[in-house]
């Protein structure tokens, strides 16, 4: 997926995105630790990855997609903050690390469809860590996506840019596809011009990744959701794991 002309208005999209309660949540968890470096992987346009170089983390950023790194060097150099940024494949890395802490937040890991995806990640991120390093993520709960998102319609007008968000069961278990219409407008025509965009999602049950978990090496998993320290319940929405190498 390179998200092309999608990594321009993604941060439009995710304009209502809890960022601060990400980083109450890192910070809950991580600030105990003696290091400071840290890979946000999946960081997309690095909206959580400026915070945290802000907040005084040595951070690096990893995505899969040029176009999202372009839009996330331009934030950097503009807030006058050096990181880091790679485009790697969150199932392949290699020569970055290794880490104190590794995130993979905003629900990033629910784009890998695969269940030997999904594993392959989890013992990549193993490998990057230092010894008793943290690893932490969400996910969209089962609930959410068959509750949530099936059938769902949400829509957003702006003078600037509108859309139409549309999402369906998917082919495999638990994923939703997410069909996005676009309405943009061109300053230089006074026109709106359409595109469509095509997000694919999946994910499991805790129980599920706990297991995948443990069999890459992590230890101490912790499984809370919905940003709080509770464990998850029937309707949460997204639940969230930190682990230790």
């Amino acid at each position: 997926m390179t998200y092309e002309r999608f990594a321009h208005i993604y941060d439009f999209l995710m304009g209502d995105a809890p960022y601060e309660e990400w980083m109450v949540f890192f910070q809950r968890h991580a600030s105990a630790l003696s290091g400071k470096e840290v890979l946000d992987l999946a960081c997309g346009t690095g909206e959580f990855t400026w915070r945290l170089a802000e907040a005084g983390w040595e951070v690096t950023g990893v995505d899969l997609s040029d176009s999202m790194l372009f839009v996330a060097r331009q934030k950097a150099e503009e807030k006058n903050l050096s990181i880091p940024l790679f485009q790697q494949d969150m199932r392949e890395l290699e020569g970055i690390g290794p880490f104190d802490v590794i995130t993979i937040f905003c629900d990033s890991l629910n784009y890998l469809l695969e269940k030997e995806d999904v594993k392959r990640t989890f013992e990549s991120v193993y490998r990057q860590l230092k010894p008793g390093g943290l690893f932490s993520f969400d996910v969209h709960s089962l609930y959410k996506m068959r509750h949530t998102f099936k059938d769902g319609t949400f829509t957003a007008v702006d003078e600037e840019i509108s859309y139409i968000w549309n999402c369906f069961d998917g082919e495999q278990p638990d994923s939703i596809e997410h069909e996005l219409t676009f309405f943009v407008h061109d300053e230089e025509t006074d026109q709106y011009e359409r595109f469509d965009e095509l997000h694919t999602q999946r994910t499991f049950a805790p129980e599920q990744y706990e297991v995948w978990l443990q069999e890459s090496g992590f230890i101490d998993i912790q499984i809370t959701a919905d940003f709080t320290e509770q464990p998850p319940e029937e309707t949460s929405q997204r639940i969230f794991f930190v682990c230790r190498k």
